[in-house]
């Protein structure tokens, strides 16, 4: 950690017992990651094999103008599809000839299960092995589950790019693999950093386009940039590479824990991590505190959503004066999330998995100054008079590294600063 920061504490979370719940849950679809993975890789359509429900949800979520050409679309499984009166491999063949035929600059094809394709057992994965054949070597065809029936919504891009990970050629040189879809603005930022401290060659997961290849092997180390990244991690494991751990860039502190341990890894003195990161770490510092002033002695409790819940409960609490009542996860990974238990200061919640009536008892009787939650309770809390955040936010708003992190604090403080204007309105 920099000397501006309070040591790790004594008593982190990592050990501290997690309840475990299994029951309902309120979670958003793993097709919305499509959103930004289409924007981010710019050479590459997503075939969505679903419902006209699917397609609205994509459609909505995007906000695409009707005259505007996205990079996605819905193959629509009609009624005889589903009742198996039509062969739905040949159907989704004469599509796929259709949308190659019509928009010749798609490099990837990414077919996306949805839970209609799923319930009628539709086998995407010898699908793309049969379209590979018939395009390759100009296109790629790569299929992933974007289902929401078990899943929550950000599990879409761990898919996407663990699908990547067994065509990835194989190296045997040194490199560094970071993972995770940035906005282009951050991902330069990212990459400025690591370049000004000597690290490389240096590789993104997803890359923009097939041509900025990315090759694996036993001597490739990666970096991951996104919490929800778990099955990408296996993958990349299983290809003999090796991660390194560390928290997550959100905030002052852990952006320059994971450079530091990045740079560690690549024998990088501490002389020239402090030299490089000394000016942003000082502009995210000030923009810290004016953002997160309301945030200061304030309580916040997590409801499992993003996957994002743990390093964004070490940055509130550490950089922002917050008390974290609960923090809950879906799916708490401790090679991944290890390292952000280990800077939570004890005394927290710590649940993973959801019984949503059980957790929205607990949260009535905390009585948090902020909850962060999904879309669907978000409303009916209001009403109650919590004052709320929106996780889904955090995972569409630019919010990783330092330039970001005045931002970031400022996105938690905005619901509590409405509902001190509203109070102050109403008297």
């Amino acid at each position: 950690m920099t000397e501006h920061m309070p040591p790790p504490p004594a008593a982190g979370c990592r050990t501290s017992p997690v309840l475990k719940q299994r029951g309902q849950r309120e979670v958003f679809c793993g097709l919305t990651g499509i959103i930004w993975l289409h924007r981010k890789i710019q050479d590459a359509f997503f075939l969505v094999v679903g419902s006209r429900t699917c397609a609205h949800l994509l459609q909505s979520a995007a906000g695409v103008m009707i005259f505007a050409e996205p990079r996605f679309g819905t193959a629509i499984l009609e009624e005889a599809d589903l009742a198996g009166l039509k062969d739905a491999q040949a159907e989704l063949d004469r599509t796929v000839e259709e949308l190659l035929a019509r928009r010749p600059d798609i490099r990837q094809l990414f077919l996306v299960g949805s839970c209609p394709s799923e319930v009628i057992k539709l086998d995407l994965n010898r699908a793309a092995e049969r379209l590979t054949q018939t395009y390759a070597p100009k296109v790629r065809v790569l299929e992933y589950s974007g289902s929401g029936i078990e899943t929550t919504f950000t599990q879409g891009e761990d898919a996407c790019l663990a699908a990547m990970v067994p065509v990835l050629p194989k190296t045997d040189a040194r490199e560094l693999i970071v993972v995770g879809a940035l906005p282009d603005v951050v991902e330069d930022q990212m990459v400025a950093l690591l370049t000004d401290l000597g690290i490389g060659p240096l590789r993104i997961l997803p890359a923009r386009t097939i041509e900025d290849e990315i090759a694996v092997g036993p001597n490739t180390v990666f970096a991951l940039t996104q919490p929800f990244l778990g099955d990408t991690h296996a993958a990349l494991s299983r290809r003999g590479a090796r991660h390194i751990a560390a928290p997550f860039p959100f905030g002052e502190e852990g952006t320059t824990a994971w450079l530091s341990a990045i740079a560690e890894e690549f024998n990088i003195s501490r002389e020239v991590v402090d030299r490089v990161t000394e000016a942003p770490r000082r502009r995210a510092r000030h923009a810290i505190r004016q953002a997160a002033a309301p945030l200061n002695d304030k309580s916040v409790f997590f409801f499992p959503d993003s996957q994002l819940e743990i390093p964004l409960a070490r940055f509130l609490s550490r950089e922002c004066g917050m008390t974290a009542l609960e923090v809950g996860s879906p799916y708490i990974h401790d090679a991944l999330h290890g390292p952000d238990l280990d800077l939570l200061p004890a005394g927290p919640q710590i649940s993973e998995g959801q019984d949503v009536d059980l957790q929205l008892d607990r949260c009535r009787a905390a009585h948090p100054d902020l909850t962060v939650c999904g879309l669907g309770l978000a409303n009916p809390l209001e009403a109650e008079g919590f004052a709320t955040k929106w996780a889904i936010e955090l995972v569409f708003t630019p919010v990783h590294f330092y330039e970001q992190a005045g931002d970031l604090a400022a996105l938690f403080a905005r619901p509590l600063r409405r509902k001190s204007i509203l109070k102050v309105a109403a008297e």
